[in-house]
């Protein structure tokens, strides 16, 4: 498992690009009938990936449990969300199947003992992304399909971030401890997403790009919003962004990303926005 400390503003200043990179930025995520997980200081969150070919791959597969997260489990004491960003899949949650279709969703609980993953055809695999957070009770496993998402239709073409919220994990749709994730699709022509900028000292964000056409690319900003900077993204890319960060994107096309929260606060009004005159 590959471990990320927090860094702070103050010295993120000074950051060379590649030092940007190998602090926030999350790549190979999917490699064949593995686990791949990316554990962050930023909250405790864990980003994992998972491309199940010819194998029902366990969420614990190469993980040291006991040293990763001192217990005997992976969700004895997290919760996690996770879409399915592929073919057709399966994901068996202590015995409970799930069937995965394209961009569907499923929010499993606290105290989930076995969860693994399987594709319905190798020739086009399903592939799991999945954000963990520390859980201090249970609720329930539920299947989000994307037609049963909440849709927020935002942002406009003239100013090229016409988009769709679509809120899956969210206190508007499902009750969980600190978990809140969603999927953003931008429509053609439209490039632009979370501007104007913000943050939330409340809580952390990771996004994972997707849906990028080929060669073409995301800019990611981050930073503070007087001191900000950039890191370019391909597809299937996630980047972790700390509460003190804005976390915005300009696409050389259309794209999507799903985005999820964790920390103290699932309050979606804490937002410190900032004048789009006063970036820097």
């Amino acid at each position: 498992m590959d471990i990320r400390y927090s860094a702070n503003q103050r010295d993120v200043k000074r950051y060379t690009t590649e030092e940007l990179r190998k602090e926030f930025l999350i790549t190979d995520l999917y490699k064949p009938d593995e686990i791949t997980a990316v554990y962050s200081h930023v909250d405790r969150m864990v980003t994992i990936g998972c491309l199940p070919v010819h194998e029902e791959v366990p969420l614990d597969k190469g993980i040291d449990i006991w040293k990763n997260f001192g217990t005997s489990y992976f969700l004895e004491r997290r919760e996690i969300g996770i879409f399915n960003l592929g073919g057709e899949g399966e994901i068996r949650a202590d015995g409970e199947v799930y069937p995965m279709h394209h961009k569907d969703c499923l929010y499993i609980t606290k105290g989930t003992e076995k969860v693994t993953f399987k594709s319905l055809n190798p020739e086009d695999p399903a592939r799991f992304y999945m954000v963990s957070a520390p859980a201090h009770t249970a609720y329930k496993t539920t299947l989000i399909p994307i037609e049963k998402a909440n849709k927020r239709p935002v942002g406009s073409s003239e100013t090229a971030n016409e988009r769709v919220i679509n809120q899956f994990i969210h206190p508007d749709v499902l009750p969980t401890c600190q978990l809140s994730m969603g999927m953003t699709v931008l429509a053609p022509g439209s490039v632009w997403n979370t501007m104007p900028v913000h943050t939330h000292e409340r809580r952390m964000e990771i996004y994972t790009y997707f849906d990028i056409p080929e060669n073409q690319v995301v800019f990611h900003m981050m930073g503070e919003g007087q001191e900000t900077r950039h890191i370019v993204m391909h597809n299937y890319d996630a980047v972790i962004s700390p509460s003190w960060s804005i976390h915005s994107g300009c696409g050389t096309a259309n794209y999507t990303f799903i985005w999820a929260m964790g920390g103290e606060n699932q309050a979606f009004d804490d937002m410190d926005e900032i004048p789009m005159m006063e970036i820097r």
